[in-house]
C-alpha cells in the first residue's frame, strides 16, 4: 500500500490518474465522460446515507443527471490518495458545490474505488453534510 498526495502534480500512478480524471469529468458536468470511467455493471454506494445505485447506464446515470442539474458549479480537489495495487484506491478530498442562488457548499469526502479491466466497478462514498448524490 502506498500513499500519495497529488497536490498539483501530474499523477504517475494509473489508479490516481483514473480517479483524478473521473473527478475532472464530474467537475465539467460531462455525463458521457463521467460514466466512461465506470463498468456497465458498476455499484455506487453512498455509505453515509445507506444508498446504493446499480448499473452505470441506469441508476448511476440518473444520480449524476440529478447532481449536475442541482449545482451550477462542482469542484473536487486537495486529493490525498492511498493506493493498494493492483486495483484499489482510497481518496480523501475537498468538494465545493455552488447552487443557482450562489450558495457555496463545502464538504470533506472519502471515496473507495475498485477497478476491473480499467473501469471502476465499485465505488463507496463517505461524505460530510447532506447527500449531494440523492
Amino acid at each position: 500500500m502506498t500513499r500519495h498526495d497529488s497536490a498539483g502534480a501530474t499523477p504517475a500512478n494509473p489508479l490516481i490518474a483514473r480517479v483524478e480524471g473521473y473527478f475532472a469529468a464530474v467537475d465539467r458536468k460531462d455525463p458521457g465522460a463521467t460514466l466512461s470511467f465506470l463498468a456497465p455493471d458498476a455499484v455506487f454506494t453512498i455509505a453515509t446515507f445507506d444508498t446504493v445505485y446499480c448499473g452505470r447506464d441506469t441508476e448511476i446515470a440518473g444520480m449524476f443527471e440529478r447532481l449536475f442539474a442541482r449545482y451550477t458549479r462542482i469542484w473536487h480537489g486537495g486529493f490525498d490518495h492511498v493506493v493498494q495495487p493492483p486495483d484499489r484506491i482510497a481518496t480523501r478530498f475537498r468538494v465545493e458545490n455552488e447552487t443557482a442562488q450562489r450558495q457555496k457548499i463545502i464538504k470533506s469526502n472519502c471515496n473507495f474505488f475498485r477497478c476491473r479491466d480499467g473501469l471502476f466497478d465499485e465505488v463507496f462514498v463517505y461524505m460530510s453534510g447532506d447527500n449531494a448524490l440523492r
